[in-house]
């Protein structure tokens, strides 16, 4: 049985693959840009990791250690959950409003609160880590004057290397507040 050409091969010269996602459902939650490649190798190497605990708790368990293979089981079930909380970080829209997903929280602003999204060039962080350089950052303010703390960045794990995705991901933002507010 063969494969339609297009389900088959995917061209790296699709000027799609770095287009934003489109406006599909106003009513859903939906990330405007496709993870990164940074994002998506970390998710991989920790599944892999996670892949390795489970294989070691399956020969633990064979040999009889069930402390030790509930032990890894157990950090298995962590780096999976870990992995998948990695993949959802990001900005999402809605017609509802905002949502800024963060490793260990979310913070949701209606449109209505929100008073301006605009790019701005100041210090922003390389990757999450503690090093910052300059670079831009989707800004969001609140009604009342008090930002949001910046997740998207052109040095983040979504947009590191990738200026045009990053201009793009921001536009569409900018655009849906424009839009909804």
């Amino acid at each position: 049985m063969s494969l339609p050409y297009r389900s088959a091969i995917a061209t790296t010269d699709d000027p799609a693959a770095d287009r934003p996602l489109p406006h599909l459902d106003e009513d859903r939650w939906m990330r405007p840009y496709r993870p990164g490649p940074w994002r998506v190798a970390t998710a991989a190497l920790a599944l892999m990791l996670a892949s390795y605990l489970l294989f070691a708790a399956l020969i633990m368990a064979a040999a009889g250690d069930t402390q030790g293979a509930a032990v890894c089981l157990l950090v298995a079930a962590l780096v999976i959950g870990a992995t998948l909380r990695l993949l959802r970080v990001g900005v999402w829209v809605s017609g509802k409003g905002l949502r800024q997903t963060g490793f260990f929280g979310t913070v949701t602003v209606p449109w209505r609160k929100v008073a301006s999204v605009r790019t701005a060039q100041q210090p922003v962080r390389v990757l999450g880590l503690p090093r910052s350089v300059q670079g831009q950052a989707l800004v969001i303010t609140r009604k009342g004057g008090e930002p949001l703390r910046p997740q998207l960045t052109d040095h983040n794990a979504d947009f590191l290397g990738r200026v045009e995705a990053f201009d793009m991901a921001a536009d569409a933002i900018e655009g849906w507040a424009a839009e909804l507010r």
